[in-house]
């Protein structure tokens, strides 16, 4: 995995968990790597997996079964489709909106647009 140098690695890891359980590699209640097999796969020391793993057992996405590994929660898809929810409309809608803004394009083309796109 190719590390963006602006962002802190454990951060990117758990992004990539997240994205994981996001696109349904990791289901609910699945065991995912554990943290050395993380690490071997992301080529980074294993406490930097042990952090990437508290941060998502923190807010909930993951859990700790004592001696058996980490686990998807119940919730950790829901978790992490509201975490990208607020991103998108926090980062990329409001500069989404400008550029529509600019092209001068209304409500109607936009949504003209979006039926072709989703016809594809």
């Amino acid at each position: 995995m190719q590390f963006d140098p602006n962002k802190a690695i454990y951060l990117q890891i758990a992004d990539h968990i997240m994205n994981r359980i996001m696109d349904g590699t990791f289901s609910t209640d699945q065991r995912v790597p554990s943290v050395r097999e993380l690490a071997a796969e992301m080529e980074v020391n294993p406490n930097t997996t042990v952090r990437s793993y508290e941060w998502l057992e923190q807010r909930g996405i993951i859990f700790n079964r004592r001696g058996c590994g980490y686990f998807v929660a119940a919730n950790g898809h829901e978790i992490v489709s509201g975490m990208r929810r607020a991103e998108f409309y926090a980062d990329e809608l409001p500069r989404f909106f400008e550029r529509i803004r600019a092209l001068g394009w209304t409500p109607m083309e936009l949504a003209s647009e979006y039926e072709n796109f989703l016809k594809q």
